[in-house]
């Protein structure tokens, strides 16, 4: 009368072997979460999304929505207007009073690693802006493009890589921008 009922482990619930549904996509998202925290936070968003462009490429008007304009010469000059507007500036003594400077590729001139700003350079994925009216005051700017895509470029002036830029403070070339 007595049955003799076998009992294996099985995969998922230890009882019932079920696995559940709920648990498997909770465990996905969560991976995908800190996948993305790590990438944002080590500075690895910038890197994947970094668009290395030629000097040519750079010159001209490029404008951000929060009102922040930059105009590119070949020369490596540049002028500007609305640079109270970049976060990345506040530790300027007064950006509002800033409209020009000298821009350079950050480079690594000796092959060493060591990136420094370097005119000589023709082609860069980030830059730096040294002001006329204050040269204690520069700021670095990133340029990106979606997975390194230089087609349509943009370029964020932030305190470094993991700062990241604020949705307003990315600036695009304008379609007609002038070329000097």
């Amino acid at each position: 009368m007595f049955k003799y009922i076998g009992v294996w482990p099985q995969a998922g619930h230890p009882i019932s072997g079920e696995r559940s549904v709920d648990m498997r996509g909770w465990r996905a998202t969560v991976l995908a979460a800190t996948g993305v925290v790590l990438t944002a936070s080590c500075g690895y968003g910038a890197a994947v999304h970094a668009a290395k462009i030629p000097q040519e490429q750079l010159v001209g008007t490029w404008t951000s929505p929060a009102g922040t304009s930059l105009t590119f010469s070949k020369e490596h000059t540049f002028t500007g207007t609305g640079f109270d507007k970049v976060k990345a500036m506040a530790d300027c003594a007064h950006p509002e009073k800033l409209s020009s400077g000298r821009w350079a590729f950050y480079a690594s001139p000796k092959g060493d690693g060591l990136s420094v700003p370097d005119e000589s350079a023709t082609r860069g994925k980030d830059l730096q802006l040294s002001f006329t009216e204050d040269p204690t005051c520069t700021v670095w700017v990133y340029l990106y493009g979606d997975f390194g895509d230089t087609d349509d470029p943009s370029m964020c002036p932030t305190e470094g890589p993991d700062a990241g830029c604020p949705p307003d403070g990315y600036m695009k070339r304008s379609k007609a921008g002038t070329h000097s």
